[in-house]
């Protein structure tokens, strides 16, 4: 039974069961007693032709039941092609929603680790303007806390990034198998991680910030 596009199995017509069969009694068999032999053929005639039509009512009864039998079969076909079409959009969907659990797992390494280097260059920064106006004579012990925060910071972010770009390419090449498949259609893109692009930034000023740190220098103007 063929689907239109558009056709989901609520629009279908319902099928309809053929109504139950009366059954009839078998023609009772004749009494010819004393009968002569041509009036006694004719009757046994007349009740073969009875049983003849009976079992041509029962054999049309059960010519319908096989039809519906075949119509709920297919029936049960289409049901099935509509479930097999529904798991498999449900599964790409579960695998973009994989992909999004892993941009905020990444995005949650960024927060950490963004907090911890701007803690440590604002411990820096705010030590050495002390130093600069005198109010203390050493600022190294509180640079050297501040630089230890940013290379901590740093290495939660590279952690972060290898973690994030092993599982992608993880997922994507599991991705590729299951539309070769057949499995999963692969009509939506797999796009590219902004959350990873955005920790290779953050990653690039955690460089510039130890760089100000370790040598003194402002690389931020």
């Amino acid at each position: 039974m063929a689907q239109a596009p558009n056709e989901t199995p609520s629009s279908k017509t319902p099928l309809a069961r053929p109504e139950r069969f009366t059954v009839t009694p078998v023609p009772p068999l004749p009494d010819v007693g004393a009968a002569k032999s041509e009036e006694a053929s004719t009757i046994y005639s007349h009740f073969r032709t009875g049983l003849s039509r009976h079992r041509t009512g029962l054999s049309e009864h059960r010519t319908d039941l096989s039809e519906y039998r075949t119509d709920l079969s297919r029936h049960r076909t289409d049901l099935s092609e509509d479930r097999t079409e529904m798991s498999t959009r449900r599964t790409g969907m579960s695998i973009q929603r994989t992909r999004m659990s892993a941009d905020r797992t990444l995005m949650s390494e960024i927060r950490t680790s963004l907090s911890m280097i701007g803690f440590g260059f604002t411990i820096f920064q705010a030590f050495k303007r002390l130093a600069d106006a005198g109010t203390i004579s050493n600022s190294r012990a509180p640079g050297n806390f501040g630089g230890t925060l940013i290379v901590l910071g740093m290495l939660i972010l590279v952690g972060g990034i290898w973690r994030h770009v092993q599982f992608a390419n993880e997922l994507r090449a599991r991705r590729k198998e299951m539309i070769a498949d057949g499995l999963l259609h692969g009509d939506s893109a797999y796009p590219v991680s902004i959350t990873l692009i955005v920790a290779i930034g953050l990653m690039i000023v955690g460089l510039l910030a130890l760089v100000s740190v370790v040598f003194d220098i402002s690389a931020f103007g």
